[in-house]
């Protein structure tokens, strides 16, 4: 069992990043995002290979919250098909306390 999920995510452009971040945080559904700078992705679509700048984001929330978080972000995102990853981690009690404090 994690203590809190990590939701990694990546947008067409620091833009979108910086709103959808901002709203999640607003709304309670994550305690802190990271924004990271451009990364170069390379992936299949539609039967070729592509390749763009993306930017990436980590969402911090709660086990509890990260299946609604996901499903916000994919509503919010201009990609028809986003890619969000929800992994588990190991954060130690004062992190999980701050997580819990911040999210609903």
């Amino acid at each position: 069992m994690s203590d809190i999920a990590l939701l990694h995510a990546t947008f067409a452009d620091a833009a979108e990043a910086a709103r959808i971040g901002r709203a999640m945080v607003d709304q309670q559904l994550a305690a802190c995002v990271n924004l990271i700078g451009p990364c170069t992705s390379i992936y299949r679509w539609q039967g070729a290979v592509e390749q763009s700048d993306e930017y990436r984001a980590l969402f911090k929330t709660t086990p509890e919250l990260a299946r609604e978080l996901a499903d916000r972000i994919a509503a919010l995102h201009s990609y028809d098909q986003p890619v969000i990853e929800i992994w588990p981690v190991a954060a130690g009690d004062a992190v999980l306390d701050w997580v819990r404090r911040e999210t609903r």
